[in-house]
Parts: structure tokens; sequence; C-alpha cells
């Protein structure tokens, strides 16, 4: 559950990174796979918490 709260937390901290750089403070290039990464990994851990690992 702790991760969970940690990937929301760095998804939207990135959010507001990748706005500063759209007002060009920041390069595009490096923050917005960031973000993708941080909302990946927050999907992940959301879709796969209780999978059925097997017998």
């Amino acid at each position: 559950m702790k991760w969970i709260i940690v990937g929301i937390i760095s998804t939207t901290i990135l959010f507001f990174v990748n706005l500063l750089a759209f007002m060009n403070l920041l390069p595009l290039y490096i923050t917005s796979p960031l973000l993708f990464i941080a909302l990946f990994i927050t999907l992940y851990l959301i879709n796969h918490r209780k999978t059925f690992k097997g017998f």
C-alpha cells in the first residue's frame, strides 16, 4: 500500500515538473519520459495488487 502512495506522490510531483517544462523552464524531452515512467509504475502497482500466483 505504501508503494502506491509513493507512486501517486511521484506522479503529481512530476506532473508539476512537466508543467514547468511546458513553460520552457526545463527541457521537455527529459521531463516527459519521467512522467510517463511514473504513470506506468503507478498504474502497474494499482492493477497488480491481488493477482493469482498459482497453486
